[in-house]
């Protein structure tokens, strides 16, 4: 769950590339990088924090070039420190190379060992470094190439944006778990993990780089070509339910859509009495319209969620319970007390935080509380770019709906069926997309357990330690 962007043709590269990643925020808040090529040399920027605060305008300033790349990072694999922040520029035989990675390896423990063994060093804890590696081992005459190689060696998902002197090369996995897309800005080319960057930046959103596609652009112009054998597409579905911005249009379909959508199938599936119908901000806000829209029952905020939230706070220990759900989140009386209440969000993880907004709205005077989620149970974690627990800890995977709403302390809860989130996904495509049988190109493995990519013996521990 990270953000990349890539800009090939501009004067001022680095700008968009830090407008587009603002607005890609919400996919990494650990650390924001931009590297930039003026045609001779690489510069870069990299720091821990917000894009905002990472970028002053002096920063900008020191990235010349009309070719740039960019990262926000949420880490699935590796720590959150500095040494882990993307881009990464390195120089080797053929030159200077810088890539920006959205994904997971599932077999980059593996490959690392292998590489330290030959005499590797390594600067980082992250999967994604081993893709350079990699890619400086290789031989071939030109980058595209050896990028193609390079990856014929990983397992696993990733968009990737590389920077070369004069090149910008996007390549997505065959399986397309990550979202990466293609637009213009006049003469400019420009990659997005989302449709939402291009709106700010006010480029046109031309198609989505395809599974297993290798695009690139230069002096030449932009060409394409697909180098691995097809593979079955497996899109990651809770890109749709949670990760996405809610403005943005990816795998073909408007994201609001879709999740409008799931809180009407949820209202389908799981009818209740009630007063009122509220979201859990912001992420479970347009299912909560749905929700309201198909029952006929009153939609209303009836939590409050703060937007000014820094990196880190000093917490009470024991003078204010559940502080930390407090400082996001704050219930409005007035709409709650006294009142039957369906509150809609889009997951439950560790169900320690449902219990905490449960109580919240108790407090202010509820009579009751209904829960419903617009995905189904997560009940195993994510090896392809989610940093979800471990499948102990997913309260899902050992607890029934009934008891969890014990746990949580609410009156009801209620998921809604991986045939309503299906429906509600394909029936959002385009009409050609959704001639598609429910479900078909989707990864679904945090709620089902399929994983579309085989794990060797051994993999699955090597990658907790790596991710965890």
């Amino acid at each position: 769950m990270c953000g990349i962007v890539g800009v090939y043709g501009h004067p001022e590269a680095a700008n968009i590339t830090y407008l587009g990643l603002h607005a890609l925020q919400h996919r990494g808040q650990e650390a924001a990088g931009i590297v930039t090529s003026d045609g001779d040399r690489f510069h870069q920027v990299k720091r821990v924090g917000l894009v905002g605060d990472a970028f002053s305008r002096g920063a900008l300033a020191e990235l010349p070039g009309h070719l740039s790349i960019g990262h926000v990072r949420y880490s699935t694999s590796g720590d959150s420190s500095l040494r882990n922040a993307q881009p990464f520029a390195v120089e080797y035989a053929h030159g200077s190379v810088a890539v920006a990675h959205n994904g997971n390896l599932v077999n980059a423990a593996e490959l690392r060992r292998k590489l330290e063994i030959d005499g590797s060093i390594f600067q980082s804890t992250t999967d994604s470094e081993v893709i350079v590696h990699l890619l400086a081992r290789a031989r071939e005459p030109d980058i595209e190439t050896r990028i193609v190689n390079a990856l014929r060696s990983v397992d696993g998902a990733y968009s990737l944006v590389f920077l070369a002197e004069s090149k910008l090369i996007a390549v997505r996995d065959p399986n397309g778990f990550r979202p990466l897309l293609l637009g213009r800005l006049r003469d400019s080319f420009i990659f997005a993990s989302e449709t939402c960057a291009f709106d700010l930046i006010e480029a046109e959103f031309i198609r989505e780089v395809e599974p297993g596609e290798v695009v690139v652009v230069d002096s030449k112009g932009l060409r394409s070509f697909k180098p691995w054998p097809e593979a079955s597409r497996r899109f990651c579905v809770f890109e749709h339910v949670y990760f996405a911005r809610p403005d943005s249009h990816i795998d073909g379909r408007s994201v609001y859509r879709v999740r409008e959508l799931l809180g009407r199938k949820l209202a389908e599936e799981h009818p209740v009495d009630a007063d009122v119908v509220i979201p859990v901000p912001d992420s479970g806000t347009p299912a909560a319209i749905g929700y309201a829209r198909q029952s006929g029952i009153p939609y209303d905020f009836g939590l409050i969620r703060s937007h000014y939230i820094g990196r880190t706070f000093i917490e009470p220990q024991q003078s204010i319970r559940h502080f930390g759900v407090k400082l996001k989140l704050n219930a409005v009386k007035e709409v709650l007390h006294g009142k039957r209440v369906i509150i809609v969000d889009d997951s439950i993880v560790r169900g320690t935080t449902s219990r905490k907004i449960v109580k919240m709205i108790r407090a202010a005077g509820a009579r009751e509380v209904h829960v419903r989620i617009s995905s189904p149970p997560t009940t195993h974690p994510c090896y392809y770019g989610i940093d979800t627990p471990t499948r102990s800890e997913l309260i899902a995977s050992s607890h029934s709906p009934e008891e969890i709403a014990r746990y949580v302390t609410c009156d009801s809860l209620a998921y809604l069926s991986r045939d309503g989130m299906m429906k509600a996904v394909s029936l959002c495509g385009a009409p050609e997309i959704g001639k598609a049988l429910p479900g078909a190109h989707y990864c679904d493995a945090c709620f089902t357990g399929n994983y579309p990519i085989e794990f060797k013996p051994g993999t699955i521990s090597s990658l907790k330690r790596i991710v965890n």
